[in-house]
């Protein structure tokens, strides 16, 4: 399947000189929607995880179904004040200013080893920063999974070292 004519383009999004990747328009679409997850599932299926760890919001939409499809746990990372139990933080540089991540302290065992997925990989700084609080709870990044990657901006390489599986590349 073209995942790639499944995602939109949108100009000057969310500022100028930005073309957007849109996955809203893979997502309407049920055969490209259940392509994706079983291919991620088929491409991760070597990995020995514990979870599959999703950051908000689009890392919720493919990371549970992927979770589920591996019968693993999935943990949510969240923006701050989401989650109601203690959290563990961490805050990272943005191209203007900074923003934090939060993950309840009680989600992941000693030694887990966690699959991170997104929508898309760009200049890494929330799969990074993911990355980071998940090494600070002692646990291992087995591998990374990502619909989109932008290769231009190597966002790969500012990640904790692991296997990256990518479904589109532009």
């Amino acid at each position: 399947m073209d995942l790639q004519s499944l995602i939109r383009e949108i100009p000057d999004f969310p500022k100028p000189g930005i073309l957007f990747k849109d996955i809203t328009t893979l997502l309407r679409n049920p055969e490209g929607l259940r392509y994706t997850i079983d291919t991620l599932a088929d491409k991760c299926a070597g990995f020995a995880v514990d979870y599959v760890v999703g950051m908000e919001s689009r890392g919720f939409i493919f990371g549970a179904p992927l979770a589920y499809r591996m019968g693993v746990g999935f943990i949510p990372v969240r923006k701050p004040g989401k989650l109601p139990a203690a959290v563990h933080t961490i805050e990272y540089a943005l191209e203007y200013g900074t923003d934090r991540l939060e993950m309840h302290q009680d989600a992941l065992h000693d030694g887990a080893k966690v699959l991170i997925v997104d929508d898309l990989i760009a200049t890494g700084g929330t799969a990074g920063a993911t990355a980071q609080l998940i090494q600070k709870t002692g646990c291992e990044i087995a591998a990374y999974a990502f619909i989109i990657e932008l290769v231009d901006l190597k966002g790969r390489e500012n990640l904790p070292k692991a296997p990256i599986v990518t479904l589109v590349q532009y």
